[in-house]
């Protein structure tokens, strides 16, 4: 495993990027945010209409109601992204609304007492690693072994995150699931870790551990990122937050690479390595005013300790555009592809500055208005009333993941787990 060598070339990458404002291709005139602010409005109300004519009644019609939903979603996508294509169309119908459907019924099924919160947090882990199914020549679809990758973020990663629990309690799970993960049959202490066991006995009932060793050692890779996390919350902010961000979100999504197929070349490790660095960039922006709440460090919430956002929102961009020609060497990433997953990580960035106005100077927001397809005063507004309107929308997800579980008691989950061991079907 290649990691060390992976950091050093991404951190060298992210250094040598600029920090000027970069050179987008696709420039918006006010009329046209105009034009595409109506179109999203449009597409919302459609998904809301179909909450509304649901959410009195108990009886969902889950086939119409997905396809209903899927259909303006696909549209508002395609607005968003300003990305219109059959292949798209496809990707977006077919392979990530089925991943999430058959994300939220497993789920539902393995634990009936699992959040809406925490399923959301493990598709979105799933829509990367399906998606990189594609890159790597594979059809898209749940496995065992990506579900339960993705199921242990909220596990685990909560349980870490929680400033609750004491760093030496996280320190002593971590030692335990990091035995897990090299094989060991663990005593575990809670019903929390029995979970983890179960899930990682899905990953080795896809993938043996004698024929696929480097799917293990990712995971352990990223463990061990984890487990730096934990040792830093000691070190009273003297520590590399580069190179913590690098290992971090490189180390997961080679996971999710490996876990999509098992094994990969020198090259789509490495692609895999750096665009889990450019997520986990895209997060740390997305989620800086609950960082700076917790005081948890990342490259933004240290540049805001300094000044502005500017220069290094700049750097990302630059750092993000070199990283998607890396996937030139994929032979299996088409243009589409690599278009669909640059504008996708894009339009996060700007999405994201948009929601802190406050952390930039007003000329740089203007100028990357510039850019966006919508308006920042429309985004920010329509990011207001979703935040009002979030509990009946969790409300009716609720009923309709309740539903979809109920439906695949008949076994249609794919899998299951019985007396400690995996059986699928």
């Amino acid at each position: 495993m290649q990691v060390s060598e992976f950091r050093a070339q991404t951190i060298e990458l992210w250094q040598q990027s600029s920090c000027a404002f970069p050179q987008f291709e696709r420039r918006y005139t006010k009329e046209e945010q105009v034009a595409r602010e109506a179109l999203l409005d449009e597409y919302t109300q459609r998904i809301e209409r179909e909450f509304g004519a649901n959410q009195q009644t108990k009886r969902i019609d889950n086939r119409r109601v997905l396809a209903g939903i899927t259909a303006a979603v696909i549209e508002l996508a395609a607005c968003a992204l300003d990305l219109t294509d059959p292949y798209v169309e496809s990707l977006l119908r077919d392979g990530f609304s089925q991943v999430g459907v058959d994300f939220a019924r497993w789920a539902r099924e393995l634990d009936p007492r699992i959040s809406l919160i925490d399923i959301l947090q493990g598709c979105r882990n799933a829509w990367v690693a399906c998606g990189l199914q594609v890159l790597l020549g594979r059809e898209m679809r749940l496995t065992p072994a990506i579900f339960a990758y993705s199921m242990l973020y909220p596990y685990s990663d909560n349980y870490l995150d929680d400033a609750r629990v004491s760093r030496e309690a996280k320190l002593r799970f971590s030692a335990r699931f990091r035995r897990r993960l090299r094989g060991e049959q663990p005593r575990t202490e809670s019903a929390r870790e029995e979970m983890i066991c179960q899930l990682v006995g899905l990953i080795e009932g896809e993938y043996a551990r004698a024929r696929y060793p480097e799917v293990y050692e990712s995971l352990l890779a990223i463990h061990h990122a984890q487990q730096e996390s934990i040792a830093q919350m000691k070190a009273n902010g003297d520590f590399d937050v580069l190179a913590l961000t690098v290992t971090k979100g490189g180390t997961s999504v080679l996971a999710d690479a490996y876990l999509a197929r098992g094994t990969l070349t020198e090259v789509e490790a490495r692609f895999a390595f750096a665009w889990g660095v450019v997520l986990q960039l895209g997060d740390d922006l997305q989620d800086l005013l609950n960082d700076r709440r917790r005081g948890s460090l990342t490259l933004f919430s240290e540049a805001c300790q300094g000044g502005r956002l500017d220069e290094v929102t700049n750097r990302t961009f630059h750092f993000g555009q070199q990283v998607m020609e890396w996937m030139a060497g994929l032979p299996h990433g088409s243009d589409v592809l690599r278009e669909l997953l640059a504008r996708s990580a894009r339009a996060l960035l700007i999405r994201s500055a948009a929601s802190v106005p406050e952390l930039y100077s007003e000329g740089y927001l203007a100028e990357l208005e510039k850019y966006s397809p919508f308006g920042f005063a429309f985004l920010r507004e329509r990011e207001r009333q979703f935040a009002k309107r979030s509990r009946g929308y969790a409300r009716w997800v609720e009923l309709l993941i309740g539903n979809m579980a109920r439906e695949g008691k008949s076994g249609a989950a794919g899998f299951a787990i019985e007396s400690g061991g995996v059986v699928t079907m």
